[in-house]
């Protein structure tokens, strides 16, 4: 079979830079789908993305689908001859739809019954052939929230499209995608080399776009580029670049061909906190910032550009002068607010609407200040520093600065509260009340920060689970699915004993006047237990050991946490199979049962199997109960593994519903403490 390489490339306007990756990379997983549904071998593929163009490469493709045996089932005997064995007319006109004789059919015998059949060999049509389908398809289910049509054509992209090649070797292959005519020419660089490159084959794509067109083509390569360069800038001042990777990979989705350049702005702006600068910077530049050893901000930054000049003089004090006027913003908001103190904007908040039916951010502010008092107290923060970094929390949010940027809030406040001579602890707990903001971030690790952090995620839960505003689909404007991951990794990482249900109850309590649902302390508890669920998986801990564990209808996290590690442990001894399904059993026959009697009277044991079951039992119940008084489910769950032979040898050779009644309540009861010991820290039955 012969096999060549394949390339296609979409050419368009500008793609938006923060989904050029996932377009590239959807866009290349949809296709190599389509390959292998219809046969094409091929070696290896990858994707090139730019923002003018999403492109495809496929290596040693075979020039054709494979040729496929078929079998093609036809009517039952029963069906395709009459009683006289003459074919029916539903015989015929399978035979004749399929171009063979009645006769020339085979029978296929199965348990089910006879059926006609024939097997047949279907030719497999040229790669050229179906590439340019599988290719628009591909970009037909690429992930685009809204499609745009340009000029006076029908068809709709995200970008309107110029340029379509697909190429098979040296051999262009023809065909038009939405409304473009396949063709050799494709775009270059707007600026840098030739603005038109025509490819000579799939092989040199690459080479001649970078080469011939100054673009490079590859995502990665172009990635490296830009964070090796920014490094190079940064050296030079003896300063460490942000390299944030959100913004690497916006910079990268803008240029084709990256030119990073050196930057400055007045020291005089270095008075105004960092992150206001660097918000500016990142957020509407997106220029790099640079820091010193110390983390503090250097009046340096490095850019791209998609230009190289000579003389990068004029470039450099364009970009310059762009950014002044937004440092000077900064500045004067920053001045602005620091002619009062962080706590007089409180007054502001009681203007503010959070939600119509919660009422104002300083109603709000108020229910987060008596909850962070009573969390405080549960894990022996310092109740005063709770209630005023609570008091304060979003003080800064009617600040001129968090106005203006509202990606500021938090540290803006932090920053005020440090400066109006703030505890430490207060002004830090202002900013971490917002942690974690994202996967992976960190969480507040100080008694006070953690305080006044879990109130404020407690309080949202409850306040909009108690009006009826859940998540739906995607949509969580009010953040509950960060609120309640939140809660869960604050309380884990940090190992803290603390009662969910109470804090629930507190937090709704709060709220009584507010909450519309009666069910809104049992929906906030659901809810933070599937996140925590949800956090298992990510994990790599299975759904039913969650299941096992929850079934204890469990209030404190890290109990809970603790009783899942044991359990994961458990079911990996070889004992855990059988116990799980002897505890099930037990189960089923207690469910079955009246009779309640827990007391075991020894004299009535007589088959070996129940005495020797009694006598363990009697012997780790101590050693087990002991194991859950210190909460160490590992070791009282690996004790269990010491009853599998005496439970196995008990169900095979004792029958439990004996006829006599006294023996019969005498083994339900020694079934009953059997349940209670194994029972404890998880229902094992769930597990297999």
């Amino acid at each position: 079979m012969v096999t060549k390489n394949l390339l296609l490339e979409l050419g368009t306007e500008e793609l938006p830079p923060k989904s050029l990756r996932t377009l590239a990379q959807s866009l290349h997983d949809s296709f190599v789908k389509l390959l292998g549904e219809n046969s094409l071998s091929f070696s290896s593929s990858k994707w090139y993305a730019t923002p003018r163009r999403l492109a495809l490469f496929i290596t040693d493709l075979a020039d054709k689908q494979a040729d496929k045996e078929i079998e093609v089932k036809g009517p039952a005997i029963k069906a395709a001859f009459d009683a006289n064995g003459n074919p029916t007319k539903a015989a015929l006109g399978w035979a004749n739809a399929n171009g063979i004789k009645i006769e020339d059919a085979q029978r296929l015998k199965t348990d089910k019954g006879e059926w006609l059949f024939i097997k047949t060999f279907k030719k497999g049509q040229a790669a050229s052939a179906i590439v340019p389908e599988l290719f628009k398809s591909s970009l037909k289910a690429l992930p685009i929230p809204r499609l745009m049509h340009w000029g006076d054509k029908k068809e709709e992209f995200v970008r309107p499209v110029h340029t379509l090649c697909m190429m098979y070797g040296d051999e262009l292959i023809p065909g038009s995608i939405l409304g473009v005519e396949s063709s050799a020419t494709i775009n270059g660089h707007r600026f840098l080399g030739s603005q038109k490159v025509t490819i000579k084959s799939a092989d040199t794509y690459e080479e001649q776009l970078l080469k011939e067109g100054s673009v490079v083509a590859d995502y990665e390569k172009r990635k490296a580029s830009i964070i090796s360069q920014v490094t190079e800038i940064a050296n030079s001042v003896n300063g460490i670049a942000d390299l944030d990777d959100s913004l690497v990979e916006e910079v990268t989705s803008i240029v084709e061909a990256p030119h990073i350049f050196k930057a400055s702005f007045e020291e005089r702006f270095l008075k105004v906190p960092a992150e206001a600068l660097v918000y500016t910077m990142k957020g509407d530049q997106k220029y790099f910032p640079i820091y010193d050893k110390d983390h503090m901000l250097l009046p340096s930054f490095a850019f791209a550009s998609n230009i190289n000049p000579k003389d990068p003089t004029s470039l450099i004090s364009g970009n310059e002068r762009v950014v002044r006027p937004r440092l000077s913003d900064a500045e004067f908001f920053f001045n602005t607010d620091r002619k009062y103190t962080l706590e007089s904007f409180f007054e502001k908040l009681e203007n503010i609407v959070y939600q119509k039916d919660i009422g104002t951010i300083a109603f709000r502010s108020n229910c987060v200040e008596q909850l962070a008092v009573y969390i405080a107290n549960l894990i022996g923060a310092d109740e005063k520093k709770s209630a005023r970094a609570a008091h304060l929390a979003k003080c800064d949010l009617a600040s001129t600065m968090v106005t203006e940027f509202t990606d500021t809030q938090g540290v803006m406040g932090m920053h005020y509260a440090e400066l109006d001579g703030e505890d430490a602890d207060v002004s830090e707990a202002i900013f971490q009340q917002y942690l974690p903001r994202f996967a992976g971030d960190a969480v507040p690790t100080k008694p006070v920060q953690i305080a006044v952090s879990l109130a404020e995620k407690f309080i949202t839960l409850v306040g909009i689970f108690g009006i009826n505003q859940l998540p739906k689909g995607d949509k969580d404007p009010f953040g509950l699915r960060r609120a309640a991951i939140g809660i869960v990794r604050i309380i884990l990482e940090n190992s803290i004993q603390l009662n969910v249900v109470d804090v629930v109850e507190k937090a709704c309590s709060i709220l009584a006047d507010k909450l519309l649902s009666k069910e809104t302390k049992d929906n906030v508890i659901s809810y933070i237990f599937n996140r925590l669920k949800a956090f298992y998986q990510d994990q790599g801990i299975e759904g039913n050991i969650f299941l096992a564990v929850l079934s204890t209808k469990p209030s404190d996290l890290l109990d809970f946490d603790r009783r899942v590690k044991a359990v994961k442990a458990f079911k990996e001894i070889p004992a855990s199979e059988n116990l799980a399904s002897a505890y099930k059993r037990i189960n089923n026959i207690l469910s079955k049962s009246d009779i309640t009697e827990t007391s075991v009277n020894q004299s009535l044991l007589s088959d070996q199997y129940e005495i020797k079951l009694y006598e363990i039992l009697q012997k780790i119940t101590p050693v087990i109960n002991k194991y859950y008084d210190e909460a160490n489910y590992a070791e009282a769950l690996a004790k269990l593994a010491e009853l599998k032979d005496p439970v196995d040898q008990f169900f095979e050779n004792v029958m439990v519903n004996s006829d006599d009644t006294a023996i019969k309540t005498n083994r339900i009861a020694l079934l009953r403490n059997l349940h209670l010991i194994i029972g404890q820290t998880a229902d094992i039955s769930v597990l297999y």
